[in-house]
């Protein structure tokens, strides 16, 4: 696969997921670009740099392979003004002109009333990054793009761009471009994953989005459970605790023995919580099985306590190695 675009529901860490991908891929000399296209600046906080302009930027070494080797991870942040720009500036030859356009707000009002041709113009960067070859004199060329995409709820619309587009133009440049794109988008070079948390709305978005994505033949990855929390209990120790029969003395004993001033509020609170935690992890047990059953490969991120920072991104695209995505 080429192109890896990565989608889910607010809240899931879709940008979190996409970021550790692309250093996962980024392995043995290769070089991968990270591209976000919702004007969030998602990238930059996340590896704790300037915010991104609209061209290529050196972002991070990857993580290393089996050998010790390294990658390279560029990052690209794409508006849709600045695409238009430099559309218009490649088929229209519209340099100075363009930029005039852009003073009296006509990029943004077409962009604006016309949502198709905004979508085709942010997936064509990506589709020009990700066909782009060594005959393109001073470019990049790149093992593989990871795009940070927008939400599930809109990811088929934005990358079904030939059919968006069928009302607004059916003949000319723009038109025959989203055509192209969507060879590669409907391609085994191209995968979407779908980025869940173990709770019942994300799972069901995820579920709803695989068979839309499928409905319209584009093809779907795997699906990334991110967020897991560990297993601090058996699973004898969980069916107790969601019971209510969790040895009390036994509960008081082990405090006692690591010299911890216990008394019966103590216990009864540690109790309720474990309670809780056992009721929790049943729930995400069953929407585990929920996405086991979605028919595509799955892998599971652990949750962090501390938040994500560069270190944690590492560790996360081992794990993601690991199971085999990258």
């Amino acid at each position: 696969m080429h192109l890896h675009v990565v989608t889910g529901k607010g809240g899931t860490g879709k940008s979190t997921v996409a970021s550790a991908l692309a250093l996962a891929l980024a392995g043995a000399g290769k070089n991968v670009l990270l591209c976000e296209v919702e004007g969030r600046q998602g990238i930059a906080r996340m590896f704790d740099v300037d915010p991104l302009p609209y061209e290529e930027r050196r972002l991070a070494t990857g993580l290393p392979d089996e050998s010790g080797r390294q990658g390279t991870v560029y990052a690209l942040h794409v508006d849709a003004e600045s695409a238009l720009l430099e559309y218009l500036s490649m088929y229209y030859r519209l340099g100075r002109a363009g930029r005039a356009l852009d003073r009296f707000g006509v990029i943004e009002f077409a962009t604006t009333i016309a949502p198709g041709v905004r979508d085709v113009l942010l997936t064509g960067k990506v589709y020009e990054a990700v066909q782009r070859n060594a005959r393109n004199k001073g470019a990049i060329t790149y093992d593989a793009v990871v795009l940070d995409a927008p939400p599930t709820g809109r990811i088929t619309q934005f990358l079904n761009v030939s059919n968006e587009l069928a009302g607004l133009a059916k003949v000319g440049p723009i038109k025959s471009q989203s055509d192209t794109m969507m060879t590669l988008f409907r391609s085994p070079r191209t995968a979407v994953h779908l980025v869940t948390v173990l709770e019942e709305m994300p799972v069901q978005e995820t579920a709803d989005g695989i068979t839309e994505l499928r409905s319209v033949k584009l093809p779907v990855g795997g699906v990334v459970v991110n967020m897991t929390r560990p297993s601090d209990l058996s699973d004898d120790q969980l069916v107790a605790a969601a019971a209510g029969t969790l040895d009390r003395d036994r509960i008081g004993s082990d405090l006692t023995r690591i010299g911890l001033p216990h008394d019966n509020e103590l216990v009864d609170g540690l109790l309720t919580e474990a309670h809780e935690y056992a009721e929790r992890r049943a729930l995400e047990d069953s929407q585990r099985a929920v996405v086991a059953g979605l028919g595509v490969p799955s892998y599971e991120l652990p949750r962090f306590s501390g938040g994500v920072d560069l270190g944690a991104l590492y560790d996360l695209a081992a794990r993601l190695r690991a199971q085999g995505m990258a």
